[in-house]
């Protein structure tokens, strides 16, 4: 039971999956015959595998959880939900998922889990109407599940129905109050709504002094000055974060290679190079790590821009694209796409930069004209006459 409360929490960050993955690990040990508890592990595992360690030994602690729940109890349905989540979010093999979420249904028809499980998986599969459905059947049967919430309004978010999607945050901060993730959407929208930094300083501002797990706070506040272009504010916040890594995705981000990116938009390529040789080392081990991860090949890929390395940040952002194409994943592909538009950008290939830029502004989850307007990673495209013509295209859409 305290492993679901800490892994049902609507935040679920790294400190709070780790802390359930203990009490689900400490339940199979006081009962090894305990199907319930090996699911709730095999869930968690799978979600520490999707969101931030990609491993192979992540991976075998999944399978071999899921595979003892189902073992021991071959009717549970929750046992059946964690197979599931394993197919999705380790094997990225959806037919196999959905088969077995809908084992779990037939046992759970009611369950907003299972509408939730399918509909993240129609939405990477490009099927966003469907997906929306099964979300909004799932918030019907949850209503108070801010993270069945922030994920409902990211498919409006995404398909840029963002006057629906705000609506969806403020039901997800008044579940949730505390939320962080709520608070960041609801601002982070704003943004890329209309370049409005008001919402999000209004939302910082409720977050308590020193609470900032995994550095998530700190990042935001980052991200938000760097698009103010407030560069040596940002690195002022930067320094006085104590750990040397974000973990903010798949990729964990080296504290360094921020640093560089900053220094590189003041100017400064001197100090810049200094900051991306101290990021390397460490983005390399990452992708030693977890070699077939997309974000930890774009990671790299920024830093070797920033190097200079151009034909090897190339190679990194494209092997990327490869690893998640917008084909097989309609959520994060345009994503991985639009970073490697920004290192087309930053090595000099303007016109395969304006070509994916063109395309993502008008796919779902891609790039949005505000946030083309604002962000300096798109600086060096800022001069070229085609690329105010895209904004002004699709300001109109």
């Amino acid at each position: 039971m305290q492993g679901h409360e800490m892994f049902y929490r609507p935040d679920k960050f790294r400190s709070n999956a780790e802390k359930a993955e203990q009490l689900f690990e400490k339940a199979t040990k006081l009962d090894p015959n305990f199907a319930d508890a090996f699911a709730g592990l095999a869930w968690v595992e799978d979600w520490m595998y999707h969101t931030f360690d990609p491993t192979a030994a992540r991976k075998e602690k999944a399978r071999a959880a899921a595979n003892e729940a189902i073992r021991l109890r071959p009717d549970l349905p929750e046992a059946h939900l964690a197979l599931g989540f394993y197919h999705y979010y380790c094997e990225r093999n959806y037919q196999a998922a959905l088969n077995e979420f809908a084992i779990a249904k037939r046992s759970l028809p009611n369950s907003a889990e299972v509408y939730m499980a399918v509909g993240s998986i129609e939405r990477r599969q490009g099927k966003w109407d469907e997906s929306t459905a099964n979300f909004e059947r799932a918030t019907a049967l949850s209503p108070k599940d801010a993270f069945l919430l922030e994920n409902l309004a990211d498919n409006y978010r995404a398909n840029k129905n963002f006057e629906e999607a705000d609506k969806l945050y403020d039901r997800a901060i008044e579940a949730a109050p505390n939320s962080l993730g709520a608070l960041a959407g609801k601002g982070k929208l704003a943004v890329e709504l209309k370049g409005d930094f008001a919402e999000i300083e209004k939302q910082l501002a409720q977050v308590p002094p020193g609470v900032d797990p995994d550095g998530q706070v700190t990042s935001v506040r980052v991200w938000l000055l760097m698009l103010q272009r407030k560069f040596p504010e940002a690195l002022a916040v930067l320094t006085e974060l104590p750990q040397g890594v974000f973990y903010d995705s798949t990729a964990p981000v080296p504290k360094a290679s921020l640093q560089g990116m900053l220094y590189l938009f003041e100017g400064d390529k001197a100090k810049a190079q200094a900051a991306f040789r101290r990021a390397l080392p460490v983005a390399e081990q990452s992708l030693r790590e977890s070699p077939d991860d997309a974000g930890r090949h774009i990671q790299l890929g920024f830093i070797l821009t920033g190097l200079n390395r151009k034909q090897e940040a190339l190679a990194e952002g494209q092997r990327a694209v490869e690893l998640k194409p917008e084909s097989a994943d309609a959520l994060d592909g345009p994503q991985v796409a639009a970073a490697l538009a920004q290192i087309y950008a930053w090595v000099g290939e303007k016109d395969q930069a304006l070509r994916l830029v063109d395309r993502l502004l008008e796919t779902p989850n891609g790039i949005t004209v505000p946030m083309l307007k604002l962000d300096p990673m798109w600086d060096p495209l800022r001069n070229d006459p085609r690329f105010q013509a895209l904004i002004d295209k699709y300001a109109k859409i």
